[in-house]
């Protein structure tokens, strides 16, 4: 409609709110009386004004910024790869392909990969989707590992920690202490040095020191 008005101004600034709604609606309605005197001043302060929700739509030297992170599954790291993606219109194979393998963190299936050289995507998906079921079953086998086993570790951990707090336990004398702006060893030189304090004699045992 408005393209078929584009020479008269008239007609597209009053055409133009039609297609307006929530904040762009509230933005125009606000306009001071008499502050528009033609359509390309118009449009000019509605992108200034809404310059910051534009879309940017990324292009394909963004994958190479993408990198499996040092604990994400090669399932997470396919999934974020393919959003990627899906923002980059007409990307080609080739570069896609390349930043998806050039993303792998070093391991066995990176090296899987240098090595059988996958020249597709559809290759490539081939591979991970094994690997992808691998890392679920080692996932799945550790989520099934004994209760009892867990139970036991616990207790026997319960059972060291006590031992050791019956045997010794450090209580601080003060809740809180100045921090110290040299290491110990030369703090304890330096009182050693000018006798503030009498040396300790030998501890026999590590309770007594």
């Amino acid at each position: 409609m408005m393209f078929m008005n584009k020479e008269s101004d008239p007609i597209l600034c009053h055409t133009f709110p039609t297609f307006l709604d929530g904040a762009a609606l509230i933005w125009f309605s606000n306009l001071p009386k008499g502050s528009i005197s033609n359509f390309d001043e118009l449009a000019e302060q509605f992108v200034n004004h809404f310059v910051a929700f534009q879309i940017y739509v990324h292009n394909s030297d963004y994958l190479s910024t993408i990198k499996q992170g040092p604990n994400e599954s090669l399932k997470d790291y396919m999934t974020r790869f393919v959003e990627a993606t899906n923002e980059i219109p007409n990307l080609n194979p080739e570069v896609h392909l390349h930043a998806l393998k050039s993303g792998l963190r070093p391991g066995k299936f990176q090296e899987t990969i240098v090595i059988a050289k996958p020249k597709t995507l559809a290759e490539f998906r081939e591979k991970a989707t094994t690997q992808i079921k691998i890392e679920e079953f080692q996932a799945l086998r550790r989520a099934e590992k004994p209760t009892s086993n867990r139970e036991d570790e616990r207790q026997n951990k319960h059972s060291s920690n006590r031992t050791d707090q019956r045997s010794f336990k450090l209580t601080p004398k003060f809740n809180s202490y100045t921090p110290l702006n040299t290491n110990r060893e030369d703090i304890i030189k330096d009182i050693l040095h000018s006798k503030l304090i009498k040396p300790p004699n030998r501890a026999g045992t590590y309770q007594d020191q």
